[in-house]
């Protein structure tokens, strides 16, 4: 499998990513015997929350040090010190200082809801070509929903693709007022490229929540959560019916990498130029919680 390769916005570079237990991804997705522990016990629900109890257990404290050496985590961004943390599942969900995230100030703007590597798309059914050639978008199985797909169809979408060493916790792209969140079941395959290169439709086959935002500005906006392997839980913070602002936290992931998806009703967005262009390229932008995703349509 070939490496991940993505954009930096804040580094103007292209990079490799440093990925995370990358030989049990390789031998699981790529190898014969790998795919078939695969589907007898790695997508199945138990296998992740069996990693996720692991990974609460108080001697899973003593991981956090030498991942916060290995992919070179900046410590001084962290709203609690290292040695604060009383298992490893307890630091991946950290919080962090608002100064080390802060929300684009532009009242016009969308914001990225989640550190990560994203994708972004004009129209939501004419995507094709993600990750590997000839891989369309399924907009109705994702969203569980016949008539939403035919009235997103038209509309942005934004992958958002958190590794397990990003920030884990997920964010409003928009102000407005959330509704509950419905939660469609399904396995709990692998989200990374390596994965996704197989079969795309792992990001609507898996366990995903959708919540609706009501904003003033951008009309009923969706954003998903999608559930991966080793994701103990998707946790939604916020509080259904209250009015939230740009960039309030929404929820987190539990221990491992996943995915967010923001999906506007046509004509409601202008998507960033860089965004776009890398992604016609099938190149991964990153780019930082709060940092512009995109701005209203005039």
């Amino acid at each position: 499998m070939e490496p991940i390769r993505y954009f930096n916005r804040h580094t103007g570079a292209l990079e490799t990513e440093q990925v995370y237990g990358e030989s049990f991804l390789r031998w699981a997705y790529g190898t014969p015997t790998g795919r078939i522990a695969l589907g007898a016990l790695v997508k199945r629900p138990f296998f992740s929350k069996f990693y996720g109890w692991r990974m609460d257990r108080p001697g899973s404290a003593g991981r956090v040090t030498p991942f916060i050496r290995d992919y070179a985590l900046d410590a001084e961004d962290f709203a609690d010190s290292p040695a604060s943390y009383r298992s490893f599942n307890e630091f991946f969900f950290r919080k962090l200082k608002p100064a080390a995230r802060p929300i684009d100030s532009d009242p016009a703007s969308v914001v990225f809801p989640a550190d990560g590597r994203h994708l972004g798309f004009d129209r939501a059914a004419e995507i094709e070509g993600v990750f590997v050639k000839g891989q369309r978008w399924d907009l109705a199985a994702l969203l569980g929903s016949k008539e939403l797909g035919e009235r997103y169809a038209n509309g942005s979408l934004i992958l958002c693709r958190l590794c397990p060493v990003d920030y884990h916790r997920f964010h409003f792209p928009v102000g407005g007022v959330p509704s509950p969140t419905t939660v469609i079941n399904g396995p709990l395959f692998s989200v990374s490229p390596f994965a996704l290169r197989q079969n795309l439709a792992y990001l609507w086959q898996n366990k995903r929540t959708i919540t609706r935002i009501e904003s003033p500005d951008f009309g009923t906006v969706l954003m998903l959560e999608i559930g991966a392997t080793c994701v103990g839980s998707i946790l939604q913070t916020f509080t259904p019916g209250e009015a939230v602002e740009k960039g309030a936290e929404k929820g987190y992931f539990a221990f491992g990498g996943s995915s967010t998806i923001t999906i506007f009703e046509p004509g409601r967005v202008k998507l960033a130029e860089d965004l776009l262009s890398y992604s016609a390229k099938q190149i991964e932008l990153y780019a930082r919680m709060g940092t512009k995703m995109g701005r209203r349509s005039e």
